[in-house]
């Protein structure tokens, strides 16, 4: 019998020794998310959802060191940009007179370069653990404008453009959650909370609706989850690098 216990302690111990290794590898990622609107944004539009993908660096040291881009969309658009199109009693109409099927929705895109570090807590091998980011880029947002017949003249071509308030400029991001990388190449994530804040401005010259430019500096901000699922593109499992 204690020879038994002593077996199972030099196993358990042996297999500690050979996962307590740390790997570099490079990691694609694609990851989906929701965010509430804050600041400046938030009069404009409402929560939204975020499609994406990443392409990280993980060191031996468990520094990542990547970039990734986000594609934002969204239904809630909070901003009245129709008014002008609209007659006495509120509705759009083609150009032939009958009511119009006109869609405004909100879309989105930002790239980022990032850089941060994963942390050995609660973690069930080195490659995984408490998982901290920032970054910066670029990060824009529109109202998106959809005749879906066609036949409404003041929104045709580039003439949208005038009201879908594209704005861009230099943004910052955060990162806290948790990464698992697992040993078998199965299972591989990563999860928490993020965060958006942008510096942007008006890129039209004008805004048709109000006949006016747009000279405001704007502070646009993001804040929500993302879950992610991770291409480890290493030739060999984990386990296999810690007998080396």
């Amino acid at each position: 019998m204690k020879f038994l216990m002593l077996f199972i302690f030099c196993s358990f111990f042996s297999f500690s020794q050979i996962d307590s290794a740390k790997i570099f590898v490079p990691l694609v990622g694609i990851h989906l998310g929701g965010h509430i609107p804050a600041g400046d944004l938030a009069q404009r539009f409402g929560p939204d959802l975020n499609l994406g993908g990443a392409f990280m660096l993980k060191t031996k040291r468990n520094w990542l060191f990547g970039v990734e881009s986000n594609y934002f969309f969204g239904r809630n658009v909070r901003e009245n940009v129709l008014t002008q199109l609209r007659n006495a009693d509120g509705a759009i109409v083609d150009n032939e007179g009958f009511p119009a099927d006109l869609r405004i929705t909100e879309r989105g895109v930002g790239i980022h370069l990032t850089g941060g570090k994963i942390l050995n807590f609660l973690s069930p091998n080195p490659n995984s653990g408490l998982m901290l980011s920032v970054g910066a880029g670029y990060l824009h947002s529109k109202i998106k404008l959809y005749d879906a017949q066609q036949k409404i003249a003041a929104v045709k071509g580039d003439l949208a453009y005038g009201y879908d308030r594209l704005s861009g400029g230099i943004s910052l991001t955060q990162f806290v959650g948790y990464m698992f990388i697992s040993d078998n190449r199965l299972l591989n994530l990563y999860f928490g909370f993020e965060g958006y804040q942008a510096f942007t401005h008006s890129i039209r010259k004008l805004n048709y609706d109000t006949g006016l430019p747009d000279t405001k500096k704007r502070l646009d901000m993001l804040y929500g989850f993302r879950f992610g699922w991770i291409l480890p593109l290493y030739k060999k499992k984990p386990n296999e690098f810690y007998y080396n």
